[in-house]
């Protein structure tokens, strides 16, 4: 779904105290499943991922009209036709006042929900009291992971990303953009098992689409998996069998 218009340039040094909103998407049904939601897209990302399907948001440079005081009036407006809000990214976890504006979006009546990579374990469990829902990304097996995202403690971070969320009591599901690049049908399978021996119990694999990346051959040699053959179909059925809940979506335009 696309963003409301962004303009590039300078960040005016008011917006230090406001967050850096880099989007906004007054109604969605498919950022929070089951929900009506809205989503704010927040500036900022320290990872590469070679697949991101919102290069824009990775620096912290785009200025959206009105700022965050603009998206809390339209968010006035829709009391009552929405379930909740969602902060996505970028990842929102690296802006200082993403707390304040979870809090702000709750004391409007709002649930709230978030999207993150994982990238700020500690970022990640001071903001957990305010969520309501969240959606983790699991990005790769701990080999692709440095190499996906350009951090060499990656790995490191996501597993204590999902331990925070495990630890938590919040709702959650981990989800895993499944790239040719990345998985083939046994690694998906390792990592799907992998997940649920930490105690996850929701999962999504989401078909990975490259309208609208920055760099659709980012994996140059990999071949699109076939997912509507037998053999994908029983290894959906296999990964089902792990979680309590499983979602298989595919790509979206």
């Amino acid at each position: 779904m696309d963003m409301l218009a962004t303009k590039t340039g300078s960040l005016p040094s008011a917006r230090a105290k406001q967050l850096a909103v880099g989007g906004f998407v007054p109604f969605s049904t498919l950022d929070w499943p089951g929900k009506f939601v809205a989503v704010v897209f927040v500036q900022g990302c320290p990872w590469r991922c070679g697949y991101c399907h919102n290069p824009h948001l990775q620096q912290r440079t785009a200025e959206f009209p009105g700022g965050w005081p603009r998206i809390v009036e339209m968010l006035e407006k829709r009391r009552g036709l929405l379930d909740g809000v969602v902060f996505s990214g970028g990842e929102p976890t690296v802006d200082p006042r993403l707390p304040e504006s979870m809090s702000e979006v709750r004391g409007q009546g709002f649930r709230v929900g978030l999207h993150t990579a994982g990238i700020y374990p500690k970022r990640l469990s001071d903001v957990l009291p305010l969520a309501d829902w969240v959606a983790l990304d699991v990005k790769a097996s701990d080999a692709n992971y440095a190499g996906l995202t350009g951090d060499p403690h990656a790995a490191r971070k996501a597993a204590a990303a999902r331990a925070a969320v495990l630890a938590s009591g919040v709702a959650f599901e981990c989800r895993t953009t499944l790239h040719p690049g990345l998985f083939d049908r046994s690694g998906l399978l390792d990592l799907a098992q992998r997940l649920a021996l930490e105690g996850v119990q929701e999962y999504a694999i989401q078909e990975f689409r490259p309208q609208g990346c920055k760099e659709t051959t980012w994996h140059p040699h990999a071949t699109t998996p076939n997912l509507a053959g037998e053999d994908w179909a029983a290894l959906q059925s296999q990964i089902a069998k792990l979680f309590r809940r499983f979602h298989w979506r595919p790509a979206h335009g």
